[in-house]
């Protein structure tokens, strides 16, 4: 996962390493839409099982598109995979929001977050896929944050529907996502990108145990 696209050169070993981490995600990330999507079909809810499918399908794509990019050699392969990437952070957002907003809002707070965030989110990956220069990808990694952090909009309505620990899971998978971009910003410290992916396999645990527990539950 590399938000800005602006360093593509790293070492072989931390290829491997940015691969193996997003490798062993896009895994997790099967289970994850398996454990979700039964428990919309245990509780007999279409629209769980909607959510449970959209978000687990999001957190697949984005662990896999970011696993093979880092994995292949310099060159055209590597080219598409690097804007697949980046598109599929906006999908793994909008992606993530789905089940909040299908589930615990819906009603007329639901659907208006619904269609905002899938709306901007596809201004996005046009973006993404349309842009190569690299000086407006470096919009890049604020419009990830802004994105993720549009849900401060409906926070009232949402704790308010939101059991616990619901609201607390929520802010610290947002705290990691952020916080890790610090490290992905920090281009002299060793081994950045790699602890930029642990924080964001950090952050979608919280989201995901998020989403299970206080939502499809």
């Amino acid at each position: 996962m590399a938000p800005d696209g602006r360093r593509t050169d790293y070492p072989l070993g931390q290829e491997i390493a940015h691969a193996v981490t997003h490798g062993a995600g896009a895994l997790l990330g099967v289970v994850a839409l398996v454990l979700l999507v039964w428990r919309g079909v245990q509780a007999q809810d279409p629209w769980r099982i909607v959510a449970g499918a959209v978000y687990g399908s999001s957190l697949i794509l984005l662990f896999s598109a970011s696993s093979l990019y880092h994995a292949l050699r310099p060159g055209r392969a590597k080219q598409v995979f690097q804007a697949l990437d980046h598109a599929a952070i906006y999908f793994l957002i909008a992606g993530t929001y789905t089940p909040f907003a299908l589930v615990t809002l819906r009603g007329p707070w639901g659907w208006s977050l619904l269609g905002i965030v899938w709306a901007l989110a596809a201004g996005g990956i046009v973006f993404e896929v349309l842009v190569r220069r690299r000086f407006l990808r470096r919009l890049s990694l604020v419009l990830y944050l802004a994105l993720g952090w549009l849900a401060l909009i409906v926070a009232v309505p949402l704790v308010r529907h939101l059991p616990a620990p619901g609201p607390l899971l929520l802010l610290i998978g947002g705290i990691f996502y952020s916080g890790g971009a610090g490290f992905y910003a920090a281009r002299g410290l060793a081994w950045n990108h790699a602890i930029w992916h642990l924080f964001v396999l950090a952050a979608a645990a919280f989201h995901f145990f998020c989403v299970y527990i206080c939502v499809m539950g």
